[in-house]
Formats: C-alpha cells, sequence, structure tokens
C-alpha cells in the first residue's frame, strides 16, 4: 500500500464510511455566519467547494450537476421566462439558467453572502459571469422569508440547497410546509425542480424517498430522476414537480428544444441523456413506491 502523505480532505459518506481527497492547495477555509466553508484545489477535480465538510461542487464534474439540475425543467416548460433559484451560491445553476434565450429575469436568493462572494473569487469557471448578467436580481436572505414575503411569481423554481444537514442552514427548505409556499409563487403551468440527495443503493432512504413521496403529495404531478456526480461518489436524485401535467418528450424533441433555446454547447446534457435520467434502477422506483413518510418542519430529515 502507498504511504499516505499531504494534505487530505476527509468527508464523510456514511457513518461507517468516508473518502479521502488528496488537494494540493487551500484557497480558503473558514466559517462564515451559516456554515464552514472551504475552497480547495486537487489534480482529481480542479477547485471544489465544500460546506459543512460536503462537497457541493468541483470544477471537473459540476457541469454534470448544473446541467442536470436545470435543463430537464427548463426544457418541459414551453416558454420560461421568469426563474427563481434557490440557493446556488457557486453561480453554476444560474449560468444554466441564463443560456435559455427565453429567460427575462432570474431571481437568485441564496443565504449566505460570504460564500457567494468567495465563489465569485476563487470560482469564476462556475459562474462565468453570471453574477453580472442584467436579467439576474442576486438577493442575499433565507429562500423561505423571501418568498413568503414576495409577491412575484415564476414559471420555473430551481431549488440548488445545500444537503438537509441536523443543524444546518436549509433542512426546512424540503419540507412539505416550505413547498407550499413554493408552490403559491409558480405561475400557472410553471414547474419546481429541487436537487434532492442521495439516491444510490446505500443512501436513498436518507433524504431524497421522503422528498420526492413529500412533493408527490403536494402537487398534482411529480417526477424523479437521478444522475451520476463522480465527486458525490453515489447516484444522485433530483425532483421536479407542476400542477400541469410533465409530458414526456422524445430525445429528438429535447434536442430540437434546446438548440433553439440554449446559446452553448452543453457537456453533458442532451436527448438520449435525458431518457437514462428518467429511467429508474429498481432500487429506487421501489423505495420510491414503499416510501410513507412526508418531510415536515417538525419531524424534518436528514443527509448524514
Amino acid at each position: 500500500m502507498e504511504e499516505i502523505t499531504g494534505k487530505w480532505v476527509i468527508e464523510t459518506v456514511m457513518p461507517d464510511l468516508a473518502i479521502m481527497l488528496k488537494v494540493d492547495d487551500v484557497l480558503y477555509s473558514g466559517q462564515t455566519e451559516y456554515q464552514r466553508v472551504e475552497v480547495v484545489h486537487s489534480e482529481v477535480y480542479g477547485r471544489s467547494l465544500l460546506l459543512d465538510g460536503k462537497t457541493q461542487s468541483t470544477e471537473r464534474d459540476e457541469h454534470i450537476y448544473h446541467e442536470s439540475l436545470v435543463h430537464p425543467a427548463m426544457l418541459m416548460h414551453p416558454d420560461p421566462r421568469s426563474v427563481f433559484i434557490g440557493g446556488g451560491g457557486e453561480g453554476g445553476t444560474l449560468r444554466e439558467a441564463l443560456a435559455h434565450n427565453t429567460v427575462q429575469q432570474v431571481v437568485m436568493v441564496d443565504l449566505d453572502e460570504r460564500v457567494v462572494q468567495l465563489c465569485r473569487e476563487h470560482l469564476p469557471q462556475h459562474h462565468q459571469g453570471a453574477f453580472d448578467d442584467a436579467r439576474t436580481t442576486l438577493i442575499h436572505d433565507d429562500a423561505r422569508k423571501f418568498l413568503e414575503n414576495d409577491s412575484r411569481q415564476y414559471d420555473v423554481m430551481i431549488m440548488d440547497l445545500v444537503d438537509p444537514l441536523e443543524g444546518g442552514p436549509a433542512y426546512l427548505l424540503y419540507t412539505e410546509e416550505y413547498y407550499n409556499i413554493a408552490r403559491a409563487r409558480l405561475k400557472p403551468g410553471g414547474i419546481l425542480v429541487t436537487q434532492s440527495g442521495p439516491a444510490g443503493y446505500l443512501s436513498l432512504h436518507e433524504c431524497f424517498t421522503t422528498i420526492i413521496n413529500t412533493l408527490g403529495s403536494l402537487f398534482d404531478h411529480s417526477q424523479s430522476y437521478h444522475a451520476h456526480i463522480p465527486s458525490f461518489i453515489t447516484l444522485w436524485g433530483f425532483g421536479m414537480a407542476s400542477d400541469q401535467p410533465l409530458s414526456p418528450m422524445s430525445a429528438a424533441e429535447i434536442d430540437r428544444r434546446a438548440a433553439s433555446r440554449i446559446a452553448k454547447q452543453l457537456r453533458h446534457y442532451d436527448g438520449e441523456t435525458h431518457a437514462g435520467m428518467f429511467t429508474l434502477p429498481r432500487h429506487i422506483r421501489d423505495g420510491i413506491a414503499n416510501e410513507t413518510r412526508i418531510n415536515r418542519d417538525d419531524s424534518p430529515v436528514f443527509m448524514v
């Protein structure tokens, strides 16, 4: 066995399982008002953002996560002009939403102003100038509080939130009460999509199946899908919901809409990839079918 030397980030995946990443530079390490933040560089992933010890995004594979989160909902909507982003501090979700030529305004609400500042400074390949786009309105506030007090409505709402960690800043942004608030801010035909945590065989019951079941209990129509994001170690889950049918689209239709709307070449997402993302392996289908929990403020689920 090769000797372990140098600087390493150790990230807990499960109580009895952790992974190690060798880093060659620590660009930032500190505590904000809300969470612990590290920006590190490694040969494997390039620059990476970690919050409270959990990898949020890396230069090497962030495009898989951000394209998967944003484009299915945006392309399923016939004409997305107004977009809300909850969280999204790195700017990757904002970047992908603004790539749609139909979009006239994006309101991004991220609680932690310091994290956004650090991402603007250290992760330029993530945001690629999206924060300076004239269509962007950036607000630093709690997304739930903001939506409760603001009357604007949106065609697509994208929840790019930190994981629901116990004591963390976002676990009440995955509950029935929060989704009811967000639902009231959707325009007719609007679509909500949220990152929903790990969906791998060993971890899908931590929070994913409960989030999906909660969305399905509130909205008339909901779907789940998944993607493999290497830096997240396991399959990752996403949930989409609307009070209008989420009509299936063929690979050809996805590619046609993307070509007419998206002003750049995507690196991961296309029609064939879409079909694979929405074809769920059996463990996910069974996990969702057997889930009975509803995620509520008084009994929230947490990711380990």
